[in-house]
């Protein structure tokens, strides 16, 4: 099913153009070009205008835990062990898989209608087994987002049961997972051992040992609090990128999510094996993690993407949200203006979350996953916008509201229209929330 889409104005090649259009053809952008060229070119398509709106990628959220949207505003402005323990400790265990489902049903049709396309949840939730992830896979589809399943790997005996696997059993079932969905373009499994303090030294091996096997990249928690790193020295005496060096694993095929607590040598290490980083500054704020030094890591070429964290460790769950929080928290510790600009907090939201997770997203081209978010340029966020466009950008990353976000398109469908959602009922969603709502109430 090929069809054009028209929008007032359209973020292409890095740049704003007015009066061009979109060529879809099922899920993929055939062609970008204006809109008379298509037109003239393409008479027997469909057509649709989006009158008043600027189209741009479709945003990639590169780390969320979809679970703990349930647990948002619980254990809040408390240390961050503290808040593990009253918050995921305490809840998680006790979730039904009605509940693991939907709570990622909520948090997926809250990204959507905040511009989220795509979603890398990072999930350990286990306590159905790959029941557990098939809920979420389920949840994904029933709204329509792009979902990369970071499938964790998990055996510090201090969690809870259902996070528990054997080496052997974590490689086993994720293998299972990604070669259930080799074919769908809308889901992808990739391994992701928790961290230094929750996966086993013999667990990170593992996820990154199938990392190479299949053919994907590794998430893996490093450095996000000053106790990761302390535990890291009595244990190995070495700092927490330099003993996953020893282990093997620095190399292309790994993501560090926070990064928060490096120092410059590891940062350096990480930029010349090409690693990458998912970025989550609300989450550090709120949880008092401190400040990972983006300016450094940009300095060594490593690619920086966009996450929101689960929403119990942030509230809010808006990649939009995060551009505006990377570039005023940078700025103001280091005081310097040009640290991070608009563009790059933009890129690390769309493009460079595309090229993370290796789908062909986050940009608008010929070839490309058609993933758009429209904007309405006559919400109140997004004024004042002058004839040469200098406003715009600048308006998307810091003062868009998610008021402004009309139209959202995954993988050729119109995911939400004039502000809704399409495939499921918002009143569906909240009733989903409530009912789980009702059965935390049971266990306090």
């Amino acid at each position: 099913m090929r069809k054009i889409l028209l929008p007032k104005y359209l973020y292409t090649h890095e740049k704003f153009e007015k009066d061009f259009g979109i060529l879809i053809s099922g899920n993929l952008v055939k062609e970008v070009a204006k809109q008379k060229e298509l037109l003239n070119k393409y008479p027997e398509v469909p057509i649709k205008h989006y009158d008043d709106m600027v189209f741009v990628p479709g945003t990639v959220n590169t780390h969320n835990h979809s679970f703990q949207s349930l647990l948002r505003g619980i254990a809040i402005d408390q240390p961050f062990l503290k808040w593990r323990d009253n918050s995921l400790y305490k809840y998680s265990p006790a979730m039904r898989l009605e509940d693991i489902y939907n709570g990622a049903l909520f948090a997926y049709a809250e990204m959507m209608k905040c511009g989220v396309t795509t979603v890398c949840d990072f999930f350990y939730l286990h306590n159905y087994g790959n029941e557990s992830d098939e809920a979420i896979v389920q949840a994904a589809k029933d709204v329509g987002i792009r979902l990369v399943l970071a499938r964790t790997m998990y055996d510090w005996d201090g969690a809870p049961k259902g996070y528990l696997e054997s080496v052997s059993e974590a490689v086993k079932n994720t293998k299972q997972l990604a070669a259930k969905y080799q074919s769908d373009s809308m889901v992808t499994v990739i391994p992701a051992p928790h961290s230094l303090h929750g996966a086993s030294p013999e667990m990170i091996q593992a996820g990154h040992k199938l990392a190479i096997e299949m053919g994907t990249k590794f998430h893996i928690h490093v450095a996000e609090e000053p106790f990761e790193v302390k535990d890291t020295l009595r244990k190995h005496n070495k700092r927490t990128v330099e003993f996953l060096n020893e282990l093997g694993v620095v190399d292309s095929s790994l993501v560090l999510v926070h990064g928060v607590w490096l120092n410059d040598e590891e940062i350096e290490l990480l930029g010349q094996r090409h690693a990458a980083l998912n970025y989550c500054p609300s989450s550090n704020m709120f949880l008092a993690d401190g400040v990972t030094n983006i300016p450094k890591m940009a300095a060594n070429k490593i690619n920086i993407a966009l996450g929101s964290d689960g929403a119990c460790g942030n509230n809010r769950i808006s990649v939009f949200e995060e551009m505006r929080m990377t570039a005023l928290l940078q700025k103001a510790t280091t005081r310097d203006a040009l640290c991070v600009k608009c563009k790059q907090a933009f890129d690390m939201g769309t493009i460079n979350g595309g090229a993370q997770l290796d789908l062909d997203i986050g940009e608008i081209k010929a070839g490309s996953l058609a993933d758009f978010v429209g904007i309405n340029l006559n919400d109140f966020s997004m004024k004042p916008l002058s004839e040469n466009l200098e406003q715009l950008l600048p308006n998307i990353v810091y003062s868009m509201q998610p008021s402004a976000i009309k139209t959202v398109i995954v993988n050729g469908e119109e995911t939400v229209k004039d502000g809704e959602l399409v495939k499921i009922s918002e009143q569906k969603v909240m009733e989903k929330v409530d009912q789980t709502m009702d059965y935390f109430e049971t266990l306090d």
